[in-house]
């Protein structure tokens, strides 16, 4: 354990100051890092506070978490101790009782952060759980990402300060400091793909390989360094980005499967923390050379791939019927849904803004109305000369078909004058003749 504060300085894994909450179940590597920082909080200038989740899927979770507690004032650590339902989690949302467990311990954390009642949150991941995790990853079918198992810091949040940290050390650790901890039955499941890694798999590898743990991990430190250079060469500025989608051109998908694969990864793990595989990365690839426009394609936790013109889009993709009609009038329009739409009356012609229309007021019609378009509708463009039909006005101009119900057209009757924040009709235009103007600017709450 003697490198283990050098680890912590080396990855500047806490600050001066802050508040560490170290994850704690009472299990033997939990123990021994909540008492170890604790031990140290004074070099480091920081506080450690206990963190205790009781996932209520063994009978004797409540048991390990009075231990916890118990320790805890024994040792004059205070502790936060929560309640979670993996197994309500698991069944709701058709998920492994895994990964229902790590969503429910990752949500606490992150409202921990949230609330500021913790600055980092440390996990007891030691030198034996990075080999098992490389492993898994592997079989898994991870690539270079995942075959270069757990950082030391992740997300500037949490911190792994044993990573490095051979097991028989944290062994010697608790032996020295006579601390005692709970055995979790649970890890003797074989069912559980870990547990299978951990109980079967590496004590074979064991068998027959000389330090084994150690290459294993010595090899992830490799991928990670070529992981790193290659995620260097990654050029992100033109995607676009909103909160519900990232839109990919697919000039992107021309380029070498390390780069594409990795910027799948970095849109993907925005929307999807886990359960996106190798094979899904593939999926996405082929099916942005080969799909046809307007096609869509779903994965895991409800992220959905749509084909649009010149452009991916990956995302929580929902089709919206947005329907209201709003008459034409001077100043604020707020319109559920879409945003805002301001207008205001002028006499004096300025050169339009981005987000904005300006149009000659006096050819307004009076029964013109904001609403979303109708079956029917035609539109005249600028400068077009002519007039087609809205429909087909939207496919030229390579309007995805999800969003085009959600666009707020003025119109009169079924035709329309203005295509909100895309194009006005050419009978709108500003000419020698206009003597007032509107000046209409959008403000989205959608993209």
């Amino acid at each position: 354990m003697d490198k283990v504060l050098d680890y912590i300085k080396d990855n500047n894994m806490i600050k001066s100051g802050e508040i560490i909450g170290v994850a704690c179940s009472g299990g033997r590597d939990s123990i021994c890092l909540l008492h170890y920082l604790n031990s140290i909080k004074s070099e480091l200038d920081c506080e450690v506070v206990a963190v205790n989740i009781d996932h209520g899927i063994r009978p004797t979770s409540a048991v390990d978490t009075e231990f916890v507690m118990q320790f805890c004032k024994d040792n004059h650590i205070r502790a936060y101790k929560f309640k979670g339902e993996a197994l309500k989690v698991a069944k709701e949302e058709k998920l492994t009782i895994e990964q229902a467990a790590r969503k429910v311990r990752y949500g606490v954390f992150e409202t921990l952060i949230k609330k500021g009642l913790v600055d980092k949150i440390a996990l007891a991941h030691h030198l034996t759980d990075q080999a098992e995790t490389v492993i898994l990853n592997i079989i898994r079918g991870a690539g270079l990402s995942g075959a270069r198992g757990m950082e030391a810091v992740r997300d500037g949040i949490y911190i792994r300060p044993l990573l490095t940290t051979p097991r028989e050390e944290i062994m010697a650790y608790l032996d020295e400091n006579g601390l005692e901890y709970v055995d979790d039955e649970t890890n003797q499941d074989n069912t559980f793909s870990r547990n299978y890694i951990r109980n079967i798999v590496m004590p074979a590898l064991r068998k027959h390989f000389n330090s084994v743990d150690k290459n294993i991990v010595n090899f992830a430190n490799i991928c990670a360094k070529d992981d790193d250079f290659i995620n260097s060469q990654i050029n992100l500025s033109t995607l676009i980005e909103t909160k519900d989608y990232v839109k990919i051109p697919l000039t992107y998908f021309y380029q070498p499967e390390p780069i594409i694969n990795r910027i799948l990864r970095k849109v993907l793990a925005k929307f999807a923390k886990q359960d996106i595989e190798s094979k899904h990365i593939k999926m996405i690839r082929e099916f942005a050379l080969e799909a046809n426009n307007g096609n869509v394609i779903s994965l895991p936790y409800k992220v959905k791939v749509s084909k649009e013109y010149d452009f991916i889009t990956i995302g929580m993709l929902k089709k919206k019927e947005l329907t209201g009609e709003y008459a034409f009038r001077s100043g604020k329009l707020k319109i559920e849904g879409y945003g805002i739409i301001r207008s205001t009356s002028s006499k004096v012609l300025t050169e339009p803004k981005m987000h904005q229309h300006i149009i000659d007021a006096d050819r307004i019609p009076t029964d013109a109305i904001w609403r979303f378009r109708q079956e029917g509708d035609t539109f005249a463009p600028l400068g077009l000369g002519g007039t087609k039909k809205l429909k087909e006005y939207f496919i030229d101009k390579k309007i995805p078909q999800r969003m085009r119900n959600n666009i707020p057209v003025l119109a009169s009757g079924n035709k329309v004058l203005i295509v909100a924040d895309v194009e006005i009709a050419d009978e709108l235009k500003i000419t020698e003749n206009t003597r007032r103007y509107y000046k209409v600017n959008y403000e989205k709450d959608i993209i």
